[in-house]
């Protein structure tokens, strides 16, 4: 078979940079041209010059995937934050979503996270249904049942984030929940009659945490068949009720004291290392993934350099995000300087996939308003080491040239994702949107934003198509978490969002084609039994892709494990797995539109 080989990193950091120096050049044309000193904006003001020069042209035949809102007809009845809101950080962060097959019956469940009510209340007063998170156990037929009760997740929390992760290697999905207060550890339990309860093992398990989290990951980091468990811990809320009438300035714009992030001091972060007996130990004391200054809103696990340890990448608010490289000794290297990937803005959603094929994973970040989301390109080289011997890494911020860059301006970024939608062998891209201010009328309403809709056109970059009005996508609502998942078995990527103050939002991909695709389900014996960290290579036709299973950073949220692959026109195709400890497995004719389960008894060192 004939591969189609991909650019250099040489060629095309060569063209991008020469495409930067042009865009500077037009950029200083403008400027002087119009011969005036900038005005002073508010961040919401409408942005034009610049980005009328940058905006992109969609043709009727770009637009080739719409959705479906149907939540309620699913079965989804739920209510975020059932109170009114008073302008305090912590009741505006969340929550997110988690899609797991928690009940091993093959279809993916839905967890959503819910902020109980104000934070001047007292939790125990709002153990009421209408505050309660939800579980929903996906009937196999589009609908859902609400299991929330008899699951035992019948309680209120102010929560944040949810994740998956089967911890104690029974070969069931366990849930980690973070809020603004104690985190939970939720143990999946098998009952006599079969059916499934979650039990609250926080305490005993060693991973209590009182303060406000955000996101968490799971990797197995150490490569021993335990998944550990990163926790992003963000600022040190404490209420005055004297602050509510104080005013500060956040990027030149007045912000209520209570909304600033700048006001509060930062926390340090958290990494559990699993025991292998149902406990864990933080091990982030006395390293670099403490990141005490991070204020930080999540993490992704995948392999920067692909050598066969998980690497470490934190989303950090109004500070320079952590990059860790894992040295394969138990220990990691900050990296942030030099690999250009430590930004210092606002970062909330994390998204890791092999856009273009090249065999590397890229990341895309999500940001606050007039800051513009990052693309970063992986430039990492094979052969390129350092005086060390290590691979030399750096990224590079092509958003502007792969057209995520001025559209999202105006927007605030959170949760966001890789996902072949139209399955044409392309990941697009997703962001939810909503913003953190208030709207000038009712100050206790936040002002909506659309959620965006990203077409990935090879050659070419992204194209926004939510905005066509081809879906019902395209519904303004104050988006904060969000994942997807083929929740129906139908061969499409689906998506669940969280609107804040409102019911989620369940979008059906209902896109007609007849493309291909393939759904590959990593399973191991014993230890690390969901293969977090496994990289597959798949190879069709003329085309390859590469995809790290866990490599998850969605805002506050979580995408079904299963990997799911756009095969165009091809019906068939090769995946060659590494597998976490390091065996190399190649499946040949792996047939199309099927779930293929591909299991491996793993022998670590």
């Amino acid at each position: 078979m004939c591969w189609l080989m991909p650019v250099s990193k040489r060629q095309r950091l060569i063209a991008v940079w020469s495409a930067g120096s042009i865009l500077l050049m037009l950029v200083l044309a403008l400027v002087v041209g119009l011969g005036q000193a900038p005005e002073t904006r508010h961040p919401d003001d409408p942005v034009e010059g610049l980005t009328s020069v940058l905006s992109r042209d969609i043709t009727e035949d770009m637009v080739s995937f719409r959705f479906d809102e149907v939540g309620g007809m699913a079965g989804i009845a739920f209510q975020h934050f059932p109170a009114r809101r008073s302008s305090l950080l912590p009741e505006d962060m969340g929550s997110g979503v988690a899609w797991g097959d928690y009940d091993n019956d093959g279809d993916p469940d839905l967890f959503l996270v819910n902020f109980a009510g104000s934070i001047q209340s007292d939790i125990v007063a709002l153990q009421q249904p209408v505050g309660r998170h939800g579980l929903y156990r996906n009937n196999g037929d589009g609908t859902f049942t609400d299991v929330t009760t008899d699951a035992g997740f019948g309680v209120a929390s102010f929560g944040m984030g949810a994740t998956w992760a089967d911890y104690d290697n029974d070969d069931d999905l366990d849930l980690y929940l973070t809020n603004y207060g104690a985190n939970t550890l939720f143990r999946n339990d098998l009952r006599e009659d079969g059916s499934r309860t979650f039990t609250d093992v926080t305490v005993p398990a060693g991973v209590s945490d009182a303060r406000f989290s955000a996101g968490s990951a799971w990797g197995d980091y150490d490569n021993d068949g335990l998944v550990d468990l990163y926790v992003a811990n963000y600022v040190d809320f404490i209420y005055h009720s004297d602050d509510i009438t104080r005013v500060t300035r956040q990027y030149g714009s007045e912000t209520p004291y209570t909304l600033n992030p700048s006001t509060y001091a930062p926390l340090a972060n958290s990494l559990y290392r699993n025991n292998g007996d149902g406990t864990f130990t933080d091990v982030a004391p006395g390293t670099p993934l403490l990141n005490p200054d991070g204020r930080s809103m999540g993490a992704v696990w995948f392999d920067f350099d692909l050598d066969g340890h998980i690497d470490l990448y934190v989303a950090n608010d109004v500070s320079d995000n952590g990059v860790f490289r894992n040295n394969g000794d138990g220990t990691f290297t900050d990296i942030g300087a030099s690999s250009l990937a430590a930004d210092y803005r606002g970062a909330m959603g994390l998204a890791v996939g092999d856009y273009e094929h090249d065999g590397d994973l890229d990341l895309f970040v999500t940001h606050w308003i007039a800051q513009e989301n990052a693309f970063f390109e992986n430039m990492h080289a094979e052969n390129w080491k350092d005086d060390a011997g290590n691979r030399r890494l750096f990224f590079m911020d092509s958003a502007e040239i792969l057209g995520l860059g001025q559209i999202s301006l105006k927007m605030v970024g959170w949760s966001t994702g890789f996902a072949d939608f139209d399955n044409d062998r392309y990941q697009d891209l997703w962001v939810t949107n909503g913003s953190t201010l208030e709207t000038p009328e009712q100050t206790e309403k936040l002002k909506p934003q659309q959620l965006q809709l990203y077409r990935h056109q090879p050659g070419k970059g992204f194209f926004e198509i939510g905005s066509r009005g081809s879906s019902d996508a395209d519904t303004m609502i104050v988006g904060r978490g969000g994942a997807h998942a083929d929740f129906d078995g139908d061969g499409h990527m689906d998506l669940a969002v969280m609107a804040h103050g409102e019911s989620p939002r369940l979008f059906r991909n209902t896109s007609a084609n007849d493309h291909h695709w393939i759904k590959l389900r990593l399973r191991q014996e014993g230890l690390n039994t969901r293969a977090l960290g496994a990289r597959v290579t798949l190879r069709h036709g003329s085309t390859q892709q590469l995809v790290q299973v866990g490599a998850d950073g969605a805002y506050l949220s979580q995408h079904d494990l299963d990997i799911h692959l756009g095969l165009g026109a091809d019906r068939k195709a090769e995946a060659t797995v590494v597998w976490p400890d390091g065996e190399t497995v190649v499946y040949p004719d792996l047939a199309a539109d099927t779930l293929h389960t591909l299991r491996h008894a793993p022998r670590y060192h």
